[in-house]
């Protein structure tokens, strides 16, 4: 069997299941029973226990109450006070009857017939002598033996408790043994199954596994190839088809995606530029809500294009067309350009942008970290409320130059952590806006990022906005294509 792959995998799963299901069924089932019998006779053990144990502590309380009863009555000289005394053994009485029901041992039920009947020796005694404070002196000395008696009781059930505590000790250990036993005989089964198993499954399993990681990366130039069953090779030949679909889809997606923007970029770029030219009155002197309306268009015009300009972006990476020209630049002129890109955004949301960076300089493609730094600026303009913070602040340590970009928004929700950086994932918290983001700017800046040599991370704190983190090397990037 071990020699020749089988023709089905699911009759494999399924002999093995039976072979291994079937002593473990016998070996829980005799585990259950056990378990069953100890659970019944703990319960039993511990509810007469508890009884006894409550009904002995009744029984010492009510002697104590009719012997205080008795001793103010005869102290006072006040029959009415034995009132007490006859409730206190209304409840003894009763109490001695509900022990009485019980499972008691022997030893135990005489205990509590000879207390049951000194006490009505005491009560006959009292209801005779009641009215006669002489009577009564004499009875006060009956009740120390009959609290000895009491005591003797309950000092009874405290020895059954005991004695049931070990018998579910040994009861337990004997299941416990049961259960040792048969681990042993099916754990050499067991083995010999999983080795078995192992040798038939493993290999294709895994290659299956490494075909759906490889897949999944975005690698789809590797064909897929599958050995064992023959439904797991029918498996691999359809993960296999699949591939090649991906990679044809890929290629239309990122086909459509050059084609597409190329023919949006050209009419908005009149669009934005008739805008621009109406704002400044080249047409006309306009109305102020003449200009307001001329103005949005020229800012949404400008939202169109930065969302034509990623896709474009996205797909030269995607085609791997992307080559970084650097050279040396200056780091805070860079954010500043942005800020100033940016700044009648900041100003319609009446923004508070904190900046501070040192005089730094770094060998990079301005163009491209100009991107990246106008992705994380607009992303945090985009989430912060109205009248929000920004905070952007430049340091460098040791051959890394970082930026924060932390904003006063919501924050990124920890469901969203693992897929911020996704191409076309925007997120729960996607901000209500006429123009919507295509997110691809996160995913855009991250390549770039890593194509320097550096990375973009978010970072996490109670109680504030999203903070990312963009860290790139001082000297030399790796010159390579993305």
């Amino acid at each position: 069997m071990l020699r020749h792959n089988p023709k089905s995998f699911l009759k494999l799963i399924l002999i093995g299941f039976v072979l291994v299901a079937l002593p473990l069924i016998i070996a829980l089932i005799n585990s259950a029973v056990s378990i069953d019998k100890l659970a019944e006779q703990s319960r039993r053990a511990v509810y007469q226990a508890a009884q006894i144990a409550h009904g002995s502590r009744v029984l010492l309380d009510e002697i104590s109450t009719m012997e205080r009863s008795v001793r103010q009555t005869l102290i006072l000289g006040d029959a009415s006070l034995l009132e007490g005394y006859f409730q206190a053994h209304a409840k003894f009485m009763s109490t001695a009857t509900s022990l009485s029901a019980l499972s008691l041992r022997p030893d135990q039920k005489q205990v509590l017939d000879k207390l049951v009947a000194s006490e009505s020796t005491i009560f006959q005694q009292i209801s005779i002598a009641h009215r006669s404070s002489q009577g009564l002196q004499d009875i006060v000395s009956d009740f120390v033996p009959l609290l000895d008696t009491a005591r003797t009781f309950s000092s009874g059930g405290y020895a059954l408790i005991e004695h049931e505590v070990a018998a579910m000790q040994d009861m337990a250990w004997h299941a416990r043994s049961i259960v040792v036993w048969q681990l042993l005989a099916l754990v050499p089964f067991a083995i010999l199954l999983a080795l078995g198993f192992s040798i038939l499954i493993a290999r294709p399993i895994r290659q299956i596994d490494a075909a759906i990681r490889t897949m999944g990366e975005g690698e789809l130039s590797k064909a897929v190839s599958v050995d064992g069953p023959q439904d797991l090779r029918y498996l691999g030949q359809r993960l296999d088809w699949m591939r090649r679909r991906l990679l044809e889809v890929e290629e239309q997606k990122t086909r459509f995606l050059r084609h597409v923007s190329h023919e949006l970029k050209t009419p908005l770029t009149a669009m934005r530029e008739g805008a621009d030219l109406l704002a400044e009155g080249v047409a006309g002197e306009l109305t102020t809500k003449q200009r307001q309306i001329a103005n949005i268009l020229y800012t949404n015009s400008i939202q169109l294009q930065k969302r034509i300009e990623d896709l474009l972006n996205y797909s030269a990476l995607q085609s791997g067309k992307t080559a970084l020209v650097k050279r040396t630049a200056a780091l805070r002129k860079i954010v500043e350009n942005v800020l100033q890109d940016q700044n009648l955004a900041i100003m319609n949301k009446d923004l508070q942008v904190d900046f501070i960076c040192p005089d730094l300089s770094v060998e990079c493609d301005q163009q491209k970290i100009s991107i990246i730094v106008d992705n994380l600026v607009s992303n945090a303009v985009k989430f912060s409320p109205y009248g929000g913070h920004i905070k952007i602040n430049a340091s460098q340590v040791g051959e890394l130059v970082s930026i924060d970009v932390v904003d006063s928004g919501p924050g990124v929700e920890a469901a969203d952590h693992a897929r911020v950086f996704e191409p076309f994932y925007q997120g729960r918290k996607a901000p209500d806006m006429h123009v919507q983001g295509t997110g691809l700017g996160l995913s855009i800046a991250r390549e770039y990022a890593r194509v320097h040599g550096g990375d973009i991370v978010l970072l996490t704190e109670a109680g504030a906005g999203a903070n990312f983190c963009f860290s790139l090397p001082v000297g030399q990037a790796k010159d390579t294509d993305a």
